[in-house]
């Protein structure tokens, strides 16, 4: 059985939980230690089948609790080569790995595939985690769908998929200008709109399951992300994450290729 969930999912912290039976690894650790076992404990997770914390890239949503979840809990901390440099030492932990866009990293029986992508940071990638045979992926803080996001995606039975900004919001909203540019470059972030294009565009996939995740505060809202997503949800089961509190716990058992969610609701399910 694979579980999967969003343990925080947005500009004010990055948390996402992939594993099985016996162990799991953490994507990214934006939220304090205290918050990530809070968390857990509200879903009913296991911090003792965390073996590892991968990091995405060096924005402090991303990287605020790396340092003391992993050296407290004696977890393997991964962190590309290129990121570490631009990372304060305060958030490094005592022993770290390091590895390059690209690489394939096996923790226990869970290979976590890294690829690069594109976003304003020194070295940004995502990962496609890969546990018996399935794939789960984590893309978020994407300013453009380049050729990695869209061939691991389509690897992917489930994924969170960064659906941060509504045009409309993000227009008439309270950013300043060149932040507003920043957001909609290639190097920002997917609007709702680009995150369904890169869906839609899919073919063969066994994707199922989208958890629409990193949505903008300001310029966003979980109603109007799913909403944008309307059109296909009688292929996919779509949710969206929250910043504030945990997702519900995502299930795919053994070959049974059915998902199976927490109470949870999707809109349109």
């Amino acid at each position: 059985m694979i579980q999967y969930c969003a343990l925080a999912s947005g500009s004010n912290g990055n948390c996402y939980y992939v594993g099985n039976e016996t162990e799991a690894v953490l994507i990214d650790a934006g939220i304090s230690r205290k918050q990530v076992l809070k968390r857990m404990k509200e879903v009913k997770l296991d911090i003792e089948k965390v073996k590892a914390v991968f990091i995405t890239h060096e924005h402090s949503d991303h990287i605020r609790g790396f340092r003391v979840l992993a050296d407290l809990h004696e977890l393997k901390g991964y962190i590309s080569k290129t990121t570490l440099t631009k990372t304060r030492v305060d958030r490094q932990p005592a022993k770290v790995n390091v590895f390059e866009p690209g690489d394939s990293i096996d923790v226990g029986g869970i290979k976590v595939h890294s690829f690069s992508k594109k976003h304003d940071a020194i070295d940004p990638v995502s990962f496609r985690v890969e546990l018996d045979g399935k794939s789960i992926g984590v893309m978020t803080d994407i300013g453009a769908s380049c050729s990695n996001v869209k061939e691991h995606l389509k690897l992917c039975e489930a994924v969170f998929l960064e659906s941060n900004y509504d045009v409309d919001l993000l227009r008439d909203g309270p950013y300043p200008a060149h932040l507003k540019s920043r957001v909609k470059s290639d190097h920002g972030h997917l609007s709702n709109e680009q995150a369904l294009k890169l869906v839609e565009r899919l073919n063969g996939s066994p994707l199922k399951t989208i958890l629409l995740s990193h949505i903008s505060a300001d310029n966003n809202r979980p109603d109007i992300a799913l909403k944008a997503f309307q059109n296909i949800s009688d292929r996919y089961d779509i949710f969206a994450t929250s910043r504030y509190a945990p997702s519900a716990v995502f299930e795919i058992k053994g070959e049974d290729k059915d998902n199976e969610s927490a109470d949870q609701l999707s809109l349109f399910s």
